[in-house]
């Protein structure tokens, strides 16, 4: 009897440390991978407004949420060893932020969702059948809004009054291209002769400053991409030995020397983008999600740049700025 009493103790003793033991273990929780083009510095703010995104709906980080980072740091050939990997690590969502990061995680999985955060032309990229209607597994927000190039160009010939050549330096790829061309209808219509440079590799960019010189560029355009991006720092160094204005698309770039940006509010984008990995993880479908487009856009000026290069901008162009860095 004592025997049957002692093994009895035993079963409940070993069936409760079961079930603590059984609590204790960290709970299967979803995976986030994040597909990156350039460095984790590029997109420094982005990460955080879609962290803060996350938090916002419940997500706690190592809690019930995990995110795997996966940088290319401009070396676009390493994207789609790096969407492999992220596939193979079984993530339950891809999240990206340019268009040929989104391409890669494309050719890696059918399957997984992809979330698109502040890609280009994602439909004109082939990569979605619409912005309504996606179809696939591709889903999120795109950084194209009408007009934007136009504007641009406004800001800088109404800071620059005296340019009437534009350089416009940028990636050789479709998406550059398609705003490239773009811009230079605005340019006619404002009759701002623009100087196309098309670049492949930054050995090229003293050529081009060249040519700019020799065209007598009044100011420069400079098309934002993960390639020019992480090679940006060197870009402003080469437009301030020229004294050439310069306007981009994001804070990041003012903040790095670039004279002025006017683009989409990209932390907002990113923040936005964790909306969508909460209903897909709740069950929806990327195809039945439709692709936004920004909703803030932000103008920031650089006036140590300014400085810099000689140049007083405007007041009428400095009242209108979100954030002016002195």
């Amino acid at each position: 009897m004592k025997i049957n009493v002692g093994l009895s103790l035993l079963v409940t003793f070993l069936f409760t440390y079961g079930q603590f033991a059984e609590a204790q273990q960290p709970k299967n929780i979803p995976r986030l991978g994040w597909l990156i083009a350039g460095s984790s510095s590029s997109i420094r703010g982005n990460i955080e407004a879609f962290r803060k995104g996350l938090r916002d709906l419940g997500y706690v980080e190592g809690k019930n949420i995990e995110i795997i980072y996966r940088f290319a740091e401009g070396k676009s050939e390493r994207l789609p060893e790096l969407a492999a990997e992220l596939v193979r690590l079984e993530v339950a969502v891809i999240v990206t932020t340019s268009t040929v990061a989104t391409k890669a995680a494309k050719q890696a999985t059918t399957a997984i969702p992809i979330v698109v955060t502040t890609a280009g032309d994602i439909v004109g990229a082939g990569l979605a059948a619409s912005l309504a209607r996606p179809g696939g597994n591709i889903t999120g927000l795109t950084a194209i809004s009408p007009d934007l190039s136009g504007k641009r160009l406004e800001i800088l010939k109404e800071a620059v009054p005296k340019a009437s050549r534009v350089a416009i330096i940028w990636h050789r790829n479709p998406n550059d291209e398609k705003e490239v061309k773009e811009t230079e209808i605005v340019a006619q219509a404002m009759k701002v002769k623009l100087q196309s440079l098309p670049v492949q590799s930054s050995d090229e960019f003293q050529n081009a400053f060249a040519a700019m010189r020799k065209e007598r560029a009044g100011a420069l355009i400079i098309i934002q991409g993960s390639f020019l991006g992480n090679h940006r720092k060197q870009l402003f160094e080469l437009a301030a030995k020229n004294r050439l204005p310069s306007i981009c698309d994001a804070p990041h770039w003012t903040e790095d020397g670039c004279l002025m940006s006017y683009g989409p509010n990209r932390s907002d984008l990113s923040r936005r983008a964790a909306s969508y990995v909460d209903k897909i993880l709740k069950g929806r479908k990327p195809a039945d999600l439709p692709i936004e487009q920004p909703m803030k856009f932000e103008f920031i000026v650089n006036l140590k740049t300014a400085k810099q290069i000689g140049l007083t901008v405007p007041p009428n162009v400095l009242v209108r700025a979100d954030r002016v860095i002195r």
